[in-house]
Parts: structure tokens; C-alpha cells; sequence
């Protein structure tokens, strides 16, 4: 018996990591361990308080029933209290907070919340690959917007002003910026907050990056007139070295809030609980948790730097986030070809900026996930075994 795969799957793709992991498992088993520099799974641990916090609560009989849709209110008044420590942004933690099982659910359920056939969705030329996927299942049409290196990997607005934006209802951004690592641009946030008000367009903000070398965590809801047309998504993945935990969060209008409730409410349980109050201890950290944990990726960003001048690739020093992003040689096709070279020669799996949209076809990225010594081990490899 055959049974067709829904329309809305069609145009769908299995996600790049997710075939490309299987192709390096197998590769492990016939040979020389692969050296993934492709992914960004913080390999460093939480904080010791947030495990204790996670056996402690595990330990006691009264935490393991189903939980509410909205998280208890320890963990949204925590979220709350970071937003204003962090970002200096005033949110209600009983409106406009909303706990989630990682910030990657919560693009779709944005999207399924909002969008629908006949909808169009602005998405990032490079970009996260999941906004299109989530756009694409909604029914709604994606519709690319470029970012290039010449315009600091920032949307041209006016130029969008140029085309037709009628069927246009929302908006996905990400800064800093993930694959380029550009980072938030206030000037810029200040035109964005005033093109979504004239033209009636959702922005929907994802915010993972903010904390990773990073000076100022910046919000899009620290803008005057912000919550009028700004969602925004974070995350403790990559903030607190939580990625495996899943949990995320999505912050702005109340009213807006409800609405997504109204569907994830159809999707899940809720959170553990001893999963919620060690995301409480999480987000009470102090700064210090923060400058020890870049003061890491600092010194892995200097070996990643090393191995991308001995591809004789060019970057930008001064990107900031998890990645580094860099444009490759002039005289090779394109990332993928670099990449594979590397893979098959090398044993070390780099990621193809291609694989981000069109716009990132001449480019490469390193994940900062990898201690010291492997980023040395995958330059020597490469230094050996690719010329």
C-alpha cells in the first residue's frame, strides 16, 4: 500500500544536518573519525547550580505530572526578570511571556498561528533554513529578501519598499545573525520598528545569539513602540549550554501571546517540571557566568581563524555569535566543494554556506562547538592531507 505524503511536505526537505549526520556516522564506522566543526551544539556544560537545581526537583514525588501550556509562574517571572536585567525591556510575566520547548517550536507555531494560503512571509537570504521550512508548511508563500556583505548583511528596506508588500504578514530577522555572525545594528532596528508600522508586517525577531561574544545583548523590544509590531524568540541553547533541554521562550504583546497559546496548546503537555526551575536558576545568573563562558569561545575563535587563513578564506574579526563565517577563495566554485574536499580528504565536516540560501553559495561556516585541541588536530589534518 502507498499512501502520497501530504501537499504541505512535498516541497519540504529532509533538514541538511539531519542527512548530513547519518553520511558522517557512516563515514565513522569505516575509518578515521570525522571532526564535526559543522554544528552549533554547545559542548560545554550548565552551570553546576542548574543540574542540581534539575536533580533536585526530579528527586521529589509531586513534579512529574503534566504541567500547564503557559510553564509555572517561577519560570515566566525568571524570563521576565532576565529580559529587564539583560535587555532592559519591561515585560508582564503573566501576558507576555511564553515558555517553550526550544525556540524552534516556537517558529512554527508562529507561522501556523499567523500564516496561511495566500500569505507571504518575508525570510533572510542567508538564512536559518527552519523559517522557510516553517513558512512553506504553513501554506504561505516564502518570499526572499537579500542580505550581502556590502550592505553589513542587513536588509535593503527601501528596496523592499519597491515591491509589492499587500500579501506581505510577516517578517523573520535574526541579530546578531546567523550564518554571518553580523550583529544587532540599532539604527537599523529603529527603520525596521517604522517600515513594520507602515506597512502592517509582523517582525518576528530570533534571538539565540545575544549573549555569544557579544558585548550588549540587544533586544528588538527595547524600541519604543516595539511591542506594536515586534514577537521575539530566545533561547537557553546556546546563552546557558542548555541545547539538549529545549527550552525557549517567546516574549511581546499579550495579546499576540494568547493567540500562539491557543495553538501550541494543541501540540503539547507542557515542560517537566524540574526542567522549569532549573531553567530558573539558569536565567539568575550573574554576568560573570556570561564572560567565563566567551572568554572560551574567544581563544576557540582564534584557532578557527587559524584554520580558515590556512583554507585562504576571508572573514570578518569582529562577527560576532556561535559561528564564524567566511568567504572562500575566489578560484573555487563554491561552499560545497570546499567543504567536501575537506570532508573526504580531511575528515573534518565544515558547513556550506549554501546551504543558508543562494546568497551564501560563496561561503563557509565553523561552529565555536570544539575544545582547543580538536580545532588544532582538524588544522593539522587539513594542513596534511588538503593542498
Amino acid at each position: 500500500m502507498q499512501i502520497q505524503v501530504a501537499k504541505r511536505l512535498q516541497g519540504t526537505e529532509e533538514y541538511y544536518f539531519s542527512k548530513k549526520l547519518r553520511e558522517i556516522e557512516e563515514m565513522n564506522q569505516t575509518g578515521t573519525r570525522v571532526i564535526n566543526l559543522g554544528i552549533g551544539s554547545p559542548d560545554l556544560p550548565p552551570h553546576p547550580a542548574v543540574v542540581a537545581a534539575l536533580n533536585e526537583n526530579a528527586a521529589l514525588p509531586n513534579t512529574h505530572n503534566y504541567q500547564g501550556y503557559k510553564g509555572i509562574p517561577a519560570l515566566r517571572k525568571a524570563m521576565a526578570g532576565w529580559y529587564q536585567q539583560y535587555y532592559r525591556v519591561t515585560l508582564n510575566p503573566d501576558t507576555e511571556v511564553l515558555p517553550l520547548i526550544g525556540s524552534k517550536e516556537g517558529i512554527m507555531h508562529i507561522c501556523m498561528t499567523y500564516l496561511q494560503e495566500g500569505d507571504e512571509a518575508l525570510i533572510p537570504n542567508p538564512g536559518y533554513p527552519t523559517y522557510r521550512s516553517a513558512v512553506s508548511l504553513s501554506g504561505a508563500t516564502v518570499v526572499d529578501y537579500d542580505l550581502v556583505a556590502e550592505n553589513s548583511w542587513l536588509p535593503d528596506l527601501d528596496a523592499l519598499e519597491q515591491t509589492d508588500l499587500s500579501r506581505v504578514k510577516l517578517m523573520w530577522v535574526n541579530y546578531p545573525h546567523m550564518p554571518t555572525g553580523a550583529k544587532f545594528n540599532r539604527e537599523f532596528a529603529a527603520k525596521l520598528i517604522a517600515f513594520a508600522k507602515r506597512h502592517q508586517i509582523l517582525i518576528c525577531h530570533d534571538n539565540p545569539y545575544s549573549f555569544i561574544l557579544n558585548e550588549q545583548p540587544e533586544s528588538l523590544l527595547q524600541f519604543e513602540g516595539a511591542k506594536d509590531v515586534v514577537l521575539e524568540l530566545n533561547s537557553l541553547s546556546k546563552s546557558s549550554n542548555m541545547a539538549g533541554w529545549r527550552i525557549g521562550m517567546l516574549v511581546g504583546k499579550g495579546e499576540w501571546i494568547a493567540q500562539v497559546l491557543r495553538f501550541k496548546s494543541n501540540m503539547d503537555s507542557g515542560m517537566f517540571q524540574p526542567m522549569q526551575m532549573a531553567a530558573v536558576k539558569a536565567l539568575q545568573l550573574g554576568k560573570d557566568w556570561y564572560d567565563n563562558l566567551n572568554s572560551i569561545y574567544r581563544a576557540r575563535r582564534e584557532k578557527v581563524f587559524a584554520l580558515l587563513e590556512l583554507l585562504h578564506c576571508t572573514f570578518d574579526k569582529n562577527q560576532v555569535g556561535m559561528f564564524v563565517w567566511a568567504k572562500i577563495p575566489a578560484t573555487i566554485d563554491n561552499g560545497y566543494t570546499l567543504t567536501d574536499e575537506i570532508l573526504q580528504k580531511a575528515r573534518v565536516f565544515i558547513t556550506p554556506g549554501g546551504i543558508f540560501g543562494s546568497n551564501g553559495n560563496g561561503y563557509i561556516r565553523v561552529s565555536l562547538c570544539q575544545e582547543e585541541k580538536v580545532f588544532q588536530e582538524a588544522i593539522d589534518r587539513i594542513k596534511t592531507n588538503v593542498k
